[in-house]
């Protein structure tokens, strides 16, 4: 098929790569706010998984084109359109153009995250034959490539039998193994995304308000995550307490939701509490750190491993170290922090600073370790799951490590000499 894929986001990069891949032939518009030579240089493209190398490849082999212009629409089957929530409008000039207009058999895929109902309205811009299908962009970032080429499923909101067979066409590559497309209607499938994520999140802040429950009544939290996740009606996923989460695409949809909520007249106490708790539980490192010295935080230095949303990848959209690091700095606490991908996003967000040190993939995550009074691990990047304990005990002045995301094993930990506090679970030194 010929296909044209509309945005920079990183579902638009995901799909033009796979779908040449396949053997499509695509056309690829980046949008004007991020062209490819400014995604060439994207740490977040470079760092996602195989998609740059085949990106790299399909342009070489000359499945897939770049394109400057609106033009090469007409000669094509399906256009993809994969944008930001704040390029709505970018999306309704594109289906008036008039390329899309002499194409009558055109079909529009929306993969954007807009407001449910977005896509019916892009339908009533475009003319009365042509047709329209919302597939919500479901990619996991650090695994687009796979989320993709290996869905589990495809969320598929579609209002006729012909646009159906089209898009499963499209994707049938990657429907071989078993069947991934749950069919629905257009709003259906979008309002389905984000009930998805504000599920998600929900199990995420649920489970870390019983974590801050586990630390009051001195219970670690591993025995009641264990024991819930063994009840078949809740399952062990997305019951893993943490120092809170971020991304943009996660918080959009949750925000999103909130909106959708809002505007219907049914907003919602329990997602308030569920974005509430999530940004309270930014500071849970912080205020550990806190308790641990008495208050008396002016002049020391934290060592924090991890600055990313997530491992995977180089973004820190909403990333809980923002807020880590706003707290800390405000108490005159010196920061030396180590991350893999994400130090030069880190670096144009909070600028050249003398309170903070940084370290990337070519540097030793313990050189953020000398001189450091406790190590905080916010991010739960593979390097960072079985360090040097007794070269970490020798390091840290206070011999303090702040468990983020619960990877570590306090009482092996304790038996290093070292003070354990992570979310809903603790252990001091063992003589």
């Amino acid at each position: 098929m010929r296909v044209f894929v509309y945005g920079s986001e990183l579902s638009a990069a995901t799909a033009a790569a796979a779908l040449s891949w396949v053997g499509h032939h695509v056309h690829w518009f980046p949008h004007s706010t991020q062209p490819w030579e400014a995604l060439e240089q994207a740490g977040w493209l470079r760092r996602e998984p195989i998609l740059f190398d085949q990106l790299q490849h399909s342009f070489a082999e000359g499945n897939l084109t770049l394109v400057h212009e609106v033009e090469s629409l007409c000669h094509c089957d399906i256009a993809w359109v994969s944008l930001s929530p704040a390029q709505r409008d970018d999306a309704a000039a594109f289906v008036s153009h008039s390329a899309i207009h002499t194409n009558p058999d055109l079909l529009l895929v929306n993969n954007s995250t807009f407001p449910v109902g977005e896509t019916e309205r892009l339908q009533r811009l475009m003319q009365s034959a042509q047709r329209s299908v919302s597939l919500p962009d479901m990619l996991e970032e650090g695994r687009a490539w796979a989320t993709f080429t290996r869905p589990s499923h495809w969320l598929l909101g579609c209002d006729d039998a012909a646009s159906e067979r089209l898009v499963r066409e499209l994707l049938r590559a990657f429907n071989r193994r078993s069947e991934v497309f749950q069919v629905m209607p257009r709003r259906a499938a979008e309002l389905t995304k984000l009930a998805i994520n504000g599920m998600l999140a929900t199990r995420i802040s649920y489970m870390n308000e019983i974590a801050g429950l586990a630390d009051t009544l001195g219970v670690d939290v591993e025995y009641v995550r264990q024991g819930m996740g063994a009840d078949s009606r809740i399952g062990f996923e997305y019951l893993y307490p943490g120092c809170g989460f971020g991304g943009p695409n996660f918080s959009r949809d949750l925000m999103r939701l909130a909106d959708v909520q809002f505007s219907s007249g049914r907003a919602s106490a329990l997602l308030e509490q569920v974005m509430d708790i999530n940004e309270q539980k930014k500071e849970t490192l912080f205020r550990k750190l806190w308790s641990h010295f008495g208050g008396q935080l002016a002049g020391k230095t934290v060592a924090i491993w991890g600055a990313a949303f997530k491992p995977g990848t180089a973004r820190i959209d909403q990333a809980p170290v923002l807020t880590l690091l706003e707290a800390l700095w405000a108490q005159g606490v010196r920061v030396r922090l180590h991350d893999p991908a994400a130090v030069p996003a880190l670096e144009d967000a909070v600028g050249s600073r003398d309170d903070l040190a940084t370290f990337s993939d070519s540097d030793d995550p313990y050189l953020a370790c000398e001189g450091a009074d406790a190590l905080m691990l916010v991010t739960e990047w593979k390097t960072y799951w079985n360090p040097d304990w007794p070269r970490l005990s020798e390091l840290l002045n206070a011999k303090l490590v702040l468990d983020g995301r619960n990877i570590y094993d306090p009482s092996f930990v304790a038996s290093c000499g070292l003070t354990y506090r992570g979310i809903g679970r603790r252990a001091d030194p063992t003589a």
